[in-house]
């Protein structure tokens, strides 16, 4: 499985990233409600792990902005409050369940298990947009009856680009995530792989694109 965790509580977040590694679960791990909206409208996650007190956006405004733009993962708010109203507001913003601090790996564990059985734990073997299929497991590019393998940072590079087409994604948004937040990676290293990518998707024959959003971004047309 493939959690979020929101959290900016450096101590805490690292602590839900113990426990979920150790349970086998692949962890992004953001520090604001900013880049918890970013990352869960151009990734897929099974579940969100959402604190409610957060800074740049509160977690009852990146989940209500998380559904606005369509995204129905399953999203578990974080609290240390305990009120009814709170409970109420996050719910009524879009969340599915709710936890309040302190709470024991047990129950965290337990609560996951509830909202992936919910979503029913749909695994997809491949990403489809236009012509163009992604093997999200041999990291095999395909359109057609024409394929061709990608390294892991290609493969990378491009299941985010494909997971949303159509919007636009920053070059830090892809750094963080392709090489992650402590790389010493920069735009040169990710022109370089859109570039690789380009001739690859040339290489296959689709008619899906890569497209440069000047001082923007990349995005993914299919």
């Amino acid at each position: 499985m493939h959690v979020l965790i929101a959290e900016d509580d450096e101590r805490l977040a690292e602590a839900l990233e113990k426990i979920l590694k150790d349970n086998g679960y692949e962890i992004d791990k953001v520090m604001d409600g900013q880049a918890a909206l970013d990352y869960a409208t151009v990734e897929s996650y099974d579940v969100i792990v959402m604190d409610v007190m957060m800074p740049k956006m509160d977690g009852f405004e990146a989940t209500r902005e998380i559904r606005r733009a369509n995204v129905s993962t399953p999203i578990l708010l974080l609290t240390a409050r305990d009120a009814v109203g709170d409970k109420i507001t996050g719910l009524d913003a879009g969340a599915d369940d709710y936890m309040t601090k302190p709470f024991s790996p047990a129950e965290l564990m337990a609560h996951l298990r509830a909202l992936s059985r919910r979503q029913g734990e749909v695994q997809f073997e491949h990403l489809e947009v236009g012509d163009l299929t992604l093997g999200l497991e041999n990291y095999e590019l395909t359109c057609g009856g024409k394929s061709i393998n990608l390294s892991f940072k290609e493969f990378s590079i491009l299941k985010i680009l494909m997971s949303s087409p159509g919007t636009i994604i920053s070059k830090d948004t892809l750094i963080q995530k392709a090489w992650g937040v402590t790389s010493s990676a920069g735009d040169n290293n990710v022109e370089a792989y859109i570039s690789f990518l380009r001739k690859k998707i040339k290489h296959v024959g689709s008619a899906c694109k890569i497209e440069t959003v000047r001082r923007a971004g990349y995005r993914f047309v299919g």
